[in-house]
């Protein structure tokens, strides 16, 4: 591998890494909660995801988006952000009372596609879009972290906040999972981080 290409690769993750800051930036708040978060790991053994699986991952967020929307129980009254990675579905946001909750599980897992359901909805009324803001700006600045470290596969790892708690998801080691929560707890306003990750060798 020659000088120069080790070069433009440096300086085209610097650049990816300071146009995530900016479009962040320009759209939210600065969080002023700085404090070392808390960590939570919930780990299931799978293999890598293949292109196939990628695809299949961003359908299934489109049709659980869906059937949120139209059924009746929950429809508008709740905020679901729905996550799948290798066909783990995490469920985020907000819920009025356990039967949504239990509603959105049941909803997740009814489609083939689903190899998992990690429910982390609240019982509690949707965030503010000052929150919402504050959570983008997080995860946009744990992107960021991510792709200036050489050590963590970047692409691989898909970051969620909700309510400063921040997710990680993805196809790992543990080594590279261990890295990235390093680099989560470096952004201010994360005050939880829950790690959703896949190991593999």
């Amino acid at each position: 591998m020659s000088f120069q290409f080790v070069a433009e690769k440096s300086m085209f993750k610097y650049k990816l890494a300071i146009m995530l800051l900016l479009s962040q930036l320009v759209t939210a708040c600065i969080p002023i909660a700085i404090g070392t978060a808390t960590v939570t790991a919930i780990d299931v053994a799978l293999d890598r995801r293949t292109v196939g699986r990628n695809l299949d991952d961003g359908a299934l967020e489109l049709k659980l988006k869906k059937d949120f929307l139209l059924d009746p129980m929950l429809g508008n009254d709740v905020n679901i952000t729905v996550t799948s990675v290798n066909g783990v579905v995490l469920l985020t946001g907000e819920v009025l009372n356990e039967q949504q909750r239990q509603r959105a599980s049941i909803l997740a897992r009814n489609h083939p596609e689903t190899r998992n359901v990690v429910n982390e909805l609240a019982l509690s009324g949707k965030t503010s879009l000052t929150s919402r803001a504050n959570d983008s700006w997080i995860t946009g600045r744990v992107k960021a972290n991510l792709i200036g470290n050489r050590n963590i596969p970047a692409t691989s790892i898909n970051v969620t906040t909700e309510r400063g708690k921040v997710y990680l998801l993805g196809l790992v080691t543990r080594s590279e999972a261990d890295a990235a929560v390093q680099e989560a707890r470096r952004v201010p306003g994360v005050t939880h981080i829950v790690k959703v990750f896949e190991y593999v060798k």
